[in-house]
């Protein structure tokens, strides 16, 4: 299932907001086995900007592979690259993405967050991991387009994160794009066991059903997400990283509709996207 539906009359002048799966380490950019195991989610992430009301000012990115004690962002105006990735190919490391950081926007929703209750800091050395430049290699090829990363409370706590992304849904009003960049599944053992194909699918169904949810309803359930089928075979505890970005897109989303853009079976798995506006 792929939505590459335009904005049309009536749409939200506002920008989306987004959680992808960024797949698994490099994957688009290596042979892989079958060859076309990463393909369609690659078409998706590739389609994402001809779906947006305008070109995004700004990108916010939420990576499930940036944990620390308090919210952080990163402050580098010119972020290198974190090749957070074991055992792939040579040149998998030698990929690039220029994107400029915006040191200003950081300040300002550190300022958010903590207008908010919600302690964050500046980390003024921190590069951008896969989870931010795979994605966006594909999203935004040109790297022409100011990213600042945000990072997850190493707590996981889901409603902190989805108060996190209240705090800042003004931003989209700013042209700011909100990204989440994780995995809907993500139990490194069930990737290619047919086992857990009906489990990934019926936890799929329960996150799809949430995510659509009238917008109380849909935090109250994603709050709760553990509570949905088979969720722990599907996020290990401790390991649900992945996952967690969604919430703060949920937060971000605010009063907008949240539906299902994008999902598809990959190594035996169900894998989804999700748009909010």
């Amino acid at each position: 299932m792929h939505d590459r539906t335009l904005p049309g009359a009536g749409a939200d002048p506002r920008m989306p907001v987004l959680f992808v799966p960024h797949g698994a380490g490099p994957c688009f950019f290596m042979d892989w086995s079958p060859a076309d195991t990463w393909h369609g989610l690659g078409a998706f992430l590739r389609g994402v900007a001809d779906t947006l009301p305008a070109r995004p000012r700004a990108i916010l990115l939420v990576s499930g592979h940036w944990l620390e004690q308090a919210f952080s962002l990163t402050g580098h105006a010119r972020p290198p690259l974190i090749y957070d990735y074991n055992g792939f190919p040579p040149h998998t490391y030698e990929l690039t993405y220029p994107a400029p950081g915006e040191p200003g926007l950081a300040e300002r929703i550190r300022q958010q967050l903590d207008a908010a209750g919600m302690a964050a800091r500046i980390d003024g050395t921190r590069g951008y991991d896969h989870g931010v430049f795979i994605p966006l290699k594909l999203m935004f090829p040109d790297a022409d387009i100011p990213v600042v990363q945000l990072s997850l409370r190493r707590d996981l706590d889901p409603g902190a994160h989805l108060a996190a992304g209240r705090a800042l849904a003004s931003l989209r009003d700013e042209g700011v794009l909100i990204v989440g960049s994780g995995m809907s599944f993500h139990n490194m053992r069930g990737y290619g066991d047919p086992r857990f194909t009906p489990v990934s699918a019926q936890f799929d169904d329960w996150l799809s059903a949430a995510v659509e949810s009238a917008p109380a309803r849909r935090d109250a359930l994603l709050r709760d997400w553990t509570q949905g089928p088979h969720a722990r075979l599907c996020h290990p505890p401790g390991g649900e990283e992945h996952l967690i970005p969604l919430l703060v897109t949920a937060g971000a989303a605010d009063g907008s509709e949240g539906r299902k853009a994008y999902s598809e079976k990959i190594m035996e798995t169900t894998i989804s996207a999700f748009r909010f506006g």
